[in-house]
């Protein structure tokens, strides 16, 4: 189990909640875990408590602290879903990746390295390929892709890996908007895209009905994997 540190914006005038977990021993790199729209709950934290059971630091920032500090959200509670979406447009996603990048100075700092990863999931897939172009951060993975076709002018700043996990059949995220990013990124140096045929949004969300069991666990493995390689 983790607790709550808090963790100083760039600007310094400013602290933000984090959740942080620490492994057994000393930490052999750090992994951001950014939210969902659904805020810094359940399923967030038992993705961090999981990578700090495999002797990471686990960090997950809470990145709606502006605007509803605490958020956690339950995906299939429909009115907790109509209030994750709400956040989801009041939030300043361009303020998010300054935050995340707070966060990543933070984990530096503790670990005493420059072995700082990211993974995403729905907005925090989004976020986390932003991360990926803006600042150092030294391996970043984002499930299900939101956005990401709209992002692509900023893919020449990408100086370290990223993996992109998309499930073809994602409400959120149309046929030619996977088409573009694939058009966009499949002749990238750093970025790989694994698809996962038939699947909808979510498919990975550690509780809930939305979760696929046999490609969260195979997504799963692959972000592992990468992690493995290029932090650890």
């Amino acid at each position: 189990m983790g607790t709550m540190e808090a963790v100083k914006t760039l600007t310094g005038d400013a602290e933000f909640p984090c959740y942080v977990v620490k492994p057994d021993g000393e930490a052999k790199a750090a992994v951001i875990v950014i939210q969902e729209i659904f805020g810094v709950n359940k399923g967030i934290k038992a993705k961090c408590d999981h990578w700090a059971s495999l002797g990471y630091l686990a960090l997950a920032p809470d990145l709606y602290w502006r605007i509803n500090e605490g958020t956690d959200l339950d995906a299939d509670v429909e009115e907790e879903f109509q209030t994750a979406l709400d956040l989801m447009g009041k939030f300043d996603q361009d303020q998010g990746i300054r935050d995340i990048e707070a966060t990543v100075h933070y984990a530096q700092a503790a670990i005493g390295s420059h072995k700082v990863g990211c993974v995403g999931y729905c907005l925090g897939g989004r976020l986390a390929f932003m991360t990926a172009c803006r600042t150092d951060i030294r391996a970043s993975v984002g499930y299900y892709g939101v956005g990401i076709d709209e992002l692509l002018g900023e893919k020449h700043a990408i100086s370290h890996e990223v993996i992109l996990h998309i499930p073809t059949a994602d409400g959120f995220v149309s046929p030619e908007a996977q088409a573009t990013m694939h058009e966009g990124l499949d002749d990238h140096p750093k970025v790989t895209l694994h698809d996962y045929e038939g699947l909808d949004h979510g498919f990975a969300a550690e509780f809930g009905k939305r979760r696929d069991e046999a490609a969260a666990s195979l997504a799963d493995r692959r972000t592992e994997a990468f992690f493995a390689e290029h932090l650890a």
